[in-house]
């Protein structure tokens, strides 16, 4: 999905340290349970990581946080602020950071809301399928998180190199 009519496609670029008061600021406003400025320094630091920051008009309008473990791309973060939702931000973002991995094999998971249908909804769309779900994740409301994968095998339509790993419970993959 590409921006909305007449609204320009965002710019991206690497997430800063002088990004991250407006980064609070967005993710205050998109999260139940937002993370805190630590945890974002944190991620910051590491080497490993790809941090993207998006921007339209001049100002911070979402975020990518994705961290690498062995083989392993874990997306841990994204956010798009609620009045810029819709309108191809995320969609430029993990474009972004496909682009930035630049391995056509490269395996990425995260974790998402059961009840957040437009952001599975997005990830189906990048070539990620459900493979289980952490009961209880979010501490707001126990809610649990679907576990996704893309992996070679999930773009053609199978999870036979997605891993089990943690306290995973297997659900069927969306069509």
């Amino acid at each position: 999905m590409s921006a909305a009519p007449n609204i320009p496609a965002p710019d991206i670029r690497r997430l800063t340290y002088a990004d991250l008061p407006q980064v609070i600021a967005i993710e205050r406003r998109a999260f139940p349970t937002p993370w805190s400025l630590a945890m974002f320094v944190l991620e910051l630091s590491k080497p490993s990581g790809i941090c993207l920051a998006a921007r339209r008009y001049g100002r911070l309008t979402g975020y990518l946080v994705c961290s690498r473990y062995d083989t392993v791309w874990h997306i841990m973060n994204v956010a798009v602020a609620p009045e810029e939702r819709r309108t191809g931000v995320a969609t430029a973002l993990l474009t972004e950071l496909l682009e930035r991995v630049g391995d056509p094999a490269a395996r990425y998971t995260l974790e998402v809301r059961q009840s957040n249908a437009g952001a599975i909804r997005l990830y189906e769309r990048f070539g990620f399928r459900g493979a289980g779900t952490r009961r209880r994740y979010y501490q707001d409301n126990g809610e649990d998180a679907l576990i996704m994968w893309r992996t070679p095998a999930t773009l053609n339509g199978s999870l036979d190199d997605v891993p089990p790993y943690g306290p995973a419970h297997p659900v069927t993959p969306t069509p």
